[in-house]
């Protein structure tokens, strides 16, 4: 399985899909963060394929502007969790879910496929399919942050129906508990059979809990200070950010203080924007079709970004040329997200 911290599999975000309920107001500055970070996803991926390539610098550079992606979705899954559209009743929370699984479920097919049939990594499509079920595989990466995104969705609906709403929901309680008790029933697996069963990838670290609900916390917080003053910051932590990556680690954990200090600093910028009332439209409808974009950016990175960094020479053009195919891929991306998401039912399969 790729390692979210290895440069090939440079970290994604999808975005959560939209769950809009009756009588409670858009959050536009909520759409905007998750239009900036559907896009950074992109960014990434971008700069990962730079970094295969030899533009060392330039990658990590890239990668550095855009590594508050993951924190700010998980942050954005807790505000919508705890705070801003939290499920009524269990069933609400399972379909929440299924909105997730099924798009999962379907590209998860296609990038194996694809991989089959050009040859390209995760080529082993039996293997890799079973594999699948466990956690993230190699033809679909970029993927890996659903297997953290589910179970942590799951633990705050089932934690919001227990002490907000005083029921218990079995179900969703028992799914819970599942995937707590799976890796060690794995590694008894393992022990008494011999098997050995792929890695289970369906869990949340601490670090993931602590971003989505200090995020929430922070979202439905009113305004906490300047926002010249959070900008300042997102700057100075961006430089060290740059720093540490291009000195001592990269890719940066995501629970490093450096990654948290960017991604609270961003938080604290965008939080509570005024979008301006003839953009709102537009970014309403991006944000709607970035689950989508998400799932689908792969392929276009792979077509357009791919080819450019593996034959563009050593020199100053290579973040201009970045720079170039992150957008024209970020806008091939949501372009055919937002075409296929005018058929409700394509969209449902698609994200």
């Amino acid at each position: 399985m790729s390692s979210p911290s290895s440069p090939a599999a440079a970290p994604a975000a999808a975005p959560e899909v939209p769950d809009r309920t009756a009588g409670r107001e858009r959050r536009y500055d909520i759409d905007l963060l998750r239009v900036l970070c559907t896009a950074a996803v992109v960014l990434v991926h971008a700069s990962a394929e730079f970094i295969d390539a030899g533009h060392r610098t330039t990658g990590i550079l890239g990668d550095t502007a855009a590594r508050f992606a993951v924190p700010v979705f998980f942050a954005m899954a807790g505000w919508a969790a705890l705070s801003g559209a939290p499920v009524d009743d269990e069933t609400r929370l399972l379909a929440r879910l299924g909105r997730i699984l099924r798009p999962m479920a379907v590209w998860t097919a296609l990038y194996l496929l694809c991989a089959y049939l050009t040859g390209g990594p995760g080529a082993g499509t039996g293997e890799e399919a079973a594999r699948a079920l466990f956690g993230s595989v190699e033809a679909a990466f970029h993927l890996w942050y659903l297997y953290a995104y589910v179970p942590l969705l799951l633990l705050l609906g089932v934690v919001v129906l227990v002490v907000r709403r005083r029921t218990l929901p079995r179900r969703a309680a028992a799914l819970l508990v599942a995937f707590a008790v799976a890796p060690t029933l794995a590694g008894d697996v393992r022990e008494i059979t011999g098997w050995a069963p792929p890695d289970w990838g369906w869990s949340v670290p601490l670090s993931t809990v602590v971003y989505a609900v200090a995020g929430a916390a922070l979202l439905a917080a009113p305004r906490l200070g300047p926002r010249a003053l959070w900008a300042a910051g997102a700057a100075v932590a961006f430089a060290v950010l740059a720093v540490y990556q291009l000195m001592v680690r990269h890719p940066a954990a995501y629970g490093g203080a450096a990654v948290a200090a960017v991604t609270f600093a961003v938080l604290g910028t965008v939080a509570g924007v005024r979008v301006p009332e003839r953009l709102r439209p537009l970014v309403a409808r991006l944000s709607d079709a970035s689950f989508g974009t998400y799932l689908v950016h792969l392929l276009w990175v792979r077509l357009l970004v791919g080819p450019v960094a593996g034959r563009l020479p050593d020199g100053p053009w290579a973040p201009v040329a970045l720079a170039v195919t992150a957008v024209a891929a970020a806008a091939a991306s949501f372009t055919v997200s937002v075409l296929w998401g005018r058929r409700p039912g394509w969209r449902k399969w698609l994200g």
